[in-house]
């Protein structure tokens, strides 16, 4: 039944479901629970007046919403990383502030002014320490051998091992394939990442900020999340559903269900009658193809014969009929 104006006692699912907010609340503890100890425990509280007058003291739900990629082609990030260009501007020179040594290999390093860490120490503490109570570090991460960060130099020689450091520092990035030359980007197939969101951002809302956190410059109206079961069974999540509250109606764990990152012209939706049927080995879906078949012939032959003996009493109807006149 759609609701225009769910009551308080409903949390919308879609434009046109709800649920219960107390059987939403008995969902997310379980979820919770799950997660104990985690960053990926989710919190809930009721709508300020101020953000959402129409309607005060719904149930809101945040945290992080883990999507996993499954892209089959190739992603466009943007060049130019408008962060470290204002960034750069702001803080490349102030009076009295010593000159910034010269460039080496071709890269631009963009360090905070009170930080003055090193690039190896700086990335190795970006992988292994994640923010407390913050996203954790994306799977497509921004490093120094991002495009935003290479200015085109002359060649020069380089020992065989350096140059090799080098080439495989700036091709691939966290297990993921990158070209600077085109400026496309490979994610690796089932490899996660998590935005922080919250029960009342749409999926278009969600894929939109996914993109924006990674510079993607494909649009949203490319791609949509799916949900993919452990079973094959695969669902699209449509423009006006709410990722983060699907995610808690599927249950927290990731091997049962999982959100997936997928071209909107390329995924396709399994549904659970098909999905049954995927983990059998060839041989043994033959044998359900033969069994159909002989299935099919057997309610041909009871068909035909049901045919033939109507036929032949309305033949012998019209035959008495006709010695009647």
């Amino acid at each position: 039944m759609k609701e225009d104006c769910p009551p308080s006692s409903h949390v919308p699912i879609s434009d046109s479901k709800s649920i219960l907010k107390s059987e939403l609340l008995s969902l997310l503890k379980t979820y919770n629970c799950y997660h104990e100890g985690r960053s990926f425990q989710l919190r809930h509280r009721e709508a300020d007046p101020c953000e959402s007058p129409q309607e005060e003291g719904a149930l809101i739900i945040e945290g992080l919403l883990n999507i996993s990629w499954g892209l089959r082609r190739p992603i466009r990030l943007q060049i130019q990383d408008d962060r470290e260009r204002m960034h750069l501007s702001s803080a490349s020179w102030a009076p009295g502030r010593p000159k910034e040594p010269p460039l080496q290999d071709g890269r631009v390093t963009a360090q905070e002014p009170s930080a003055q860490a090193g690039p190896r120490e700086e990335s190795s503490r970006d992988s292994s320490e994640p923010m407390e109570e913050d996203e954790e570090t994306p799977q497509l991460m921004r490093t120094k051998s991002d495009a935003a960060c290479v200015i085109q130099r002359r060649p020069r020689c380089r020992a065989p091992g350096e140059a090799q450091r080098i080439r495989r520092h700036r091709f691939s990035i966290n297990g993921h394939f990158y070209n600077h030359k085109t400026s496309v980007f490979t994610p690796a197939y089932g490899s996660m990442t998590n935005v922080r969101v919250n029960s009342t951002m749409t999926t278009l809302q969600v894929l939109t900020l996914l993109l924006n956190k990674f510079r993607v410059e494909n649009g949203p109206s490319e791609f949509a999340l799916y949900i993919v079961h452990e079973s094959g069974e695969r669902t699209k999540l449509k423009d006006s559903e709410y990722p983060l509250i699907s995610r808690i109606l599927h249950g927290p764990c990731e091997k049962i269900a999982r959100i997936f990152l997928m071209e909107a012209d390329l995924g396709e939706e399994v549904p659970h009658d098909v999905a049954q049927y995927i983990k059998f080995e060839m041989p043994v879906l033959d044998s359900f193809v033969e069994k159909l078949k002989e299935e099919e012939e057997r309610e041909i032959i009871k068909l035909t014969m049901k045919f033939q003996a109507l036929r032949l009493t309305m033949l012998q109807r019209l035959e008495q009929l006709v010695e009647a006149k």
